[in-house]
């Protein structure tokens, strides 16, 4: 069963990136690496659900 919401969430999806590449705009690739690492990190603590965590990464993987 799908539990993994894929549809946008955002009432500004554009606003939503554009904090997303601003975050990472004035950091080197090891920083900026750093940081998605520790973004993702944070989020799927915050989501909890370990079957939603795996089906997103294996949908990131292209599964």
């Amino acid at each position: 069963m799908t539990k993994l919401v894929t549809a946008s969430q955002f009432a500004d999806p554009d606003a939503a990136y554009v904090a997303l590449v601003e975050a990472r705009r004035s950091l080197d690739e090891q920083a900026a690496a750093a940081l998605d690492a520790r973004l993702v990190l944070i989020l799927a603590n915050h989501i909890g659900d370990i079957d939603v965590l795996r089906e997103a990464i294996a949908l990131a993987k292209g599964a």
